[in-house]
């Protein structure tokens, strides 16, 4: 009798350790007590292998899902029907009293529609059946087997599994009315046919491309311009995009205009930020520095001061830290120093003092004179500790183009030393070198200037100076805002971080 159940498909539950196999019965050994399934599904996940044997103790749960026949077979889909919450065959597997029949609950429902017992009429409906019984395929056993072989199944199998422990002891109790309609819901999510599900893969690429975004958003931004739904700013504006150094949150609004002069002034700067920055006369200028000398700002401070920032600027001109590193040794750049016998002379000294500590090559010009200025001979005593070079005529300047010229020749009163001939010849010698020239202080535009420079650094605040000047720098000299006050100026700092800041001209 163990070969009726040749062809049938079978679920077969081995405990947890094991799991779960769903297969074609293709033999069964009573002597062995051993069963073979081939074609098996385990989890719901098909075999590499084409056919598995089990044993008789191996087997927790032994589940009939198709039983074949002659004719149009009748599917017994209790494991699936049960889980699913449709009302099915029942198909509980157990050897009867002769051996060849088997106990199955009676069929509640088919693929044909049926009246639904009322819950007294189904108790005890127990009969017997026969193996060779024919058993007509439902609708839905069709689709059992479709999950079955389908990788969707391994999804489904774990809540199926947990339901059919007790599909066989549970006795219907919903009533004909709920029933009917979860059966109408079953077969509209599980009623399309076998045939019509597509062999191909769903094309995700050609899907998306089909997407115009572009179209979308210009939708939506239409729609939220309309009804004023935006969720930042009106509708009519866009919201502010602000860079990594910008403020969001701005306090109070800012005052461009800080520094405000006692008489008008003939020319106005504005730095990099937008504040403005007027120039004075030279009265006002040389007044702020003597009251400041007065309380304490001495001239030797406010040298030193002048050389540190002119010799800032002059290494950043050079190429700062990409000319001036230990790798570049062989381009160790070079600076030619005109100075003059004044206290603008004396100022670009300092200023080659801290070029030369710096590893720059000075060559500092300064004509003879039999009676030099103190803060002069200061300067020179100090120099001539460093590895710079004086000279005292044009001779001895490089034939060559230097890398940059600091002009310190002239000054605001002296205005004969322009007649001299080591003035006029030096003019020349600058002028011919083709090399850029930076002018530390140099005087205001009503003076004609001999040599034309590129750039020109202004002291504490800035002289009406002209074309001829080039770009204009501000270097902070620390002279103390109170001082400012004092001689009628009020001031706020326009440097900020930085003590040499350059200006434009409004």
């Amino acid at each position: 009798m163990a070969t009726d159940w040749l062809g049938s498909i079978v679920s077969i539950n081995c405990g947890e350790s094991l799991g779960v196999y769903q297969g074609r019965v293709s033999a069964v050994d009573q002597v062995s007590q051993t069963i073979s399934l081939t074609r098996p599904f385990h989890n719901g996940v098909k075999c590499l292998v084409p056919e598995v044997t089990f044993r008789a103790g191996d087997i927790t749960e032994l589940k009939i899902l198709e039983i074949p026949g002659p004719g149009d077979s009748r599917g017994c889909g209790d494991l699936r029907q049960a889980e699913m919450g449709i009302p099915g065959v029942g198909c509980q597997v157990g050897p009867s009293q002769n051996g060849t029949g088997k106990v199955l609950k009676k069929p509640i429902s088919s693929s044909a529609p049926q009246n639904i017992p009322r819950r007294t009429d189904m108790k005890n409906q127990d009969i017997i059946i026969s193996p060779q019984q024919q058993c007509s395929k439902s609708y839905m056993d069709r689709h059992v087997e479709m999950l079955t072989q389908s990788k969707g199944f391994r999804r489904r199998h774990n809540s199926w599994s947990s339901s059919s422990r007790h599909s066989n002891q549970v006795t219907p109790k919903k009533s004909g009315l709920k029933n009917g309609q979860m059966k109408s819901k079953d077969d509209e999510c599980f009623g399309d046919d076998i045939d019509e599900i597509p062999d191909t893969d769903f094309d995700f690429e050609g899907n998306l491309a089909l997407f115009d975004k572009a179209a979308v958003f210009e939708e939506i931004e239409t729609y939220e311009r309309r009804s004023g739904t935006r969720s930042r700013g009106t509708p009519n504006e866009k919201p502010a995009r602000y860079r990594h150094d910008e403020n969001i949150l701005e306090s109070e609004p800012i005052v461009y205009r800080r520094i405000v002069v006692p008489q008008n002034a003939n020319k106005e700067f504005c730095t990099d930020s937008g504040l403005v920055v007027p120039s004075v006369s030279y009265e006002l200028h040389k007044k702020l520095l003597s009251v400041a000398e007065k309380h304490g700002l001495t001239l030797e401070r406010r040298l030193e001061m002048t050389g540190v920032c002119a010799s800032q600027m002059a290494l950043s001109l050079l190429g700062g830290p990409n000319r001036l590193n230990p790798k570049n040794v062989h381009q160790r750049p070079t600076v030619a120093l005109l100075c003059g016998p004044h206290v603008k002379g004396a100022q670009g000294i300092s200023c080659g003092r801290h070029l030369s500590n710096h590893d720059v090559h000075v060559i500092l010009f300064l004509p003879n004179f039999v009676k030099m200025l103190e803060s002069i001979t200061n300067e020179l005593n100090l120099f001539s500790k460093t590895q710079g070079q004086q000279v005292s005529s044009v001779k001895d300047l490089p034939d060559t183009p230097v890398d940059l010229v600091i002009n310190c020749l002239d000054c605001h009163e002296n205005a004969f030393l322009r007649d001299q001939p080591w003035y006029k010849a030096v003019v020349d010698w600058a002028n011919q070198n083709r090399a850029p020239v930076l002018s530390i202080d140099p005087p205001i535009n009503e003076l004609e200037q001999g040599i034309d420079a590129k750039w020109s650094l202004a002291l504490g605040l800035p002289l009406p100076l002209g074309e001829r000047a080039g770009r204009v720098y501000l270097c902070d000299i620390g002279i103390p805002q109170k001082v400012f006050q004092e001689v009628g100026i009020n001031y706020h700092s326009p440097f900020g971080c930085k003590f040499v800041i350059p200006l434009h001209s409004t």
